[in-house]
């Protein structure tokens, strides 16, 4: 029997749920682009965007998804004939490397697998082999999305540092700004990048680049940069048009202010904290059904897991007989196994993927997991008992 009445909860890891306030702000008739509202709201998000990145330094905004900051960040630093370094730890991973081999750099791949961090100590390896420093930037992502691996970019700086290698260190927090404690400035990352349809809770459609002076040397030092992608005029540019190389993502934006103000609210720290424990619920609930059956974390180090997504392997068919059945008998729909494929998983049907990042709270949190356990009992897949209480225990002792 089909329960799909009511409200569909989209529990994959971007987009993500979007606040009921942030919905009504974008539900509005089109502003004056030229003057007014609009120009104030503008530059009063800069300042908060800066806060939630933990960075004193420049921001840009692009009217784009994530692949498109991940070439605007590339286009402001690289040129043609260059080299970086991608310690890949998933899916995403290799994907900005391909980005920046497509701009005519040569990307040189450490490949730490599918259920692994990086290595800071590797990629310092690389960095001090490479005596003519060729390599111009280290392209690391925080939380791949695809594996839910969380890596350490604090060390990962630290390693970097140890060489005396002047590469940036460029860092993707499209899974993680807004969910995974990130402070640019401590970490000491020279450019980040992020977008606004995972912990910043607004529709996809506008991303941002934040670059600090390091960056903003290596920008100037180019002899030439795409008018659009340039960075200069959109973080300091004198007119209103200049910050999005043309109009404005307008309704975006009123949808961002409201998103703002909601995280600022709340507290970066409260906010990392509510997802860090309702990951650990999520994982107590895991560990619970691994007891008996298939199904298992794809990260076992607690410490490397991502506190915005949880990948999860459960066997061949599984997983799309999991997903299919949450979806289409109880309204709750799950993350595909997106980048897992393998030789005898073409189609990456042994895994699924929970999205637990943004405008998510403990109810929706318990109902997704009592969902799953319901579509492990009606497929008759095997597991342990004790979920739905092993996560309840983490979120009542929090």
């Amino acid at each position: 029997m089909k329960l799909t009445q009511g409200q569909i909860y989209l529990a994959i890891p971007g987009p993500s749920v979007m606040p009921e306030a942030v919905l009504r702000a974008m539900h509005r008739a089109a502003p004056n682009i030229y003057e007014g509202e609009l120009i104030d709201l503008t530059y009063g998000l800069l300042p908060d965007l800066k806060t939630v990145a933990g960075t004193k330094h420049d921001v840009a905004i692009y009217i784009g998804n994530g692949h498109a900051v991940w070439e605007a960040a590339l286009a402001n630093v690289i040129e043609p004939g260059d080299r970086v370094l991608v310690p890949a730890t998933g899916a995403f991973g290799h994907g900005w490397g391909e980005m920046a081999a497509g701009m005519g750099a040569e990307c040189e791949v450490i490949d730490f697998g599918r259920r692994s961090p990086m290595d800071p100590a590797k990629v310092a390896e690389a960095l001090a082999a490479d005596k003519d420093h060729a390599i111009k930037a280290v392209l690391a992502v925080h939380v791949d999305t695809s594996t839910s691996a969380r890596n350490d970019i604090a060390a990962l700086r630290a390693a970097i540092d140890a060489t005396g290698h002047p590469a940036l260190l460029m860092v993707d927090c499209i899974a993680s700004l807004g969910c995974d404690r990130f402070e640019m400035d401590a970490w000491g990352v020279d450019v980040m990048i992020a977008a606004s349809q995972k912990g910043l809770m607004v529709p996809p459609g506008v991303a941002f680049v934040f670059f600090n002076d390091k960056a903003a040397a290596r920008r100037a030092a180019l002899p030439r940069v795409s008018r659009y992608w340039d960075w200069v005029p959109r973080a300091k540019g004198e007119m209103y048009y200049q910050l999005f190389c043309g109009t404005a993502p307008t309704h975006h934006l009123y949808g961002l202010r409201v998103a703002l103000d909601m995280i600022l609210e709340e507290g970066l720290e409260h906010v990392w904290q509510r997802h860090e424990v309702l990951a650990k619920a999520i994982w107590a609930a895991c560990d619970a059904w691994s007891a008996e059956g298939p199904l298992e974390l794809n990260m076992a180090d607690e410490a490397h897991r991502s506190r915005a997504v949880t990948s999860l392997r459960i066997g061949k068919e599984h997983g799309t007989r999991l997903r299919r059945w949450c979806q289409d008998q109880a309204g709750i729909t799950l993350g595909i196994g997106l980048g897992m494929a393998t030789e005898d998983d073409p189609q990456s049907d042994g895994f699924f993927r929970f999205g637990h990042m943004g405008h998510v709270n403990a109810q929706m949190i318990m109902g997704l997991l009592a969902t799953v356990q319901t579509g492990l009992i009606a497929l008759d897949i095997p597991h342990g008992s004790g979920a739905i209480e092993a996560a309840a225990r983490v979120i009542a002792e929090a």
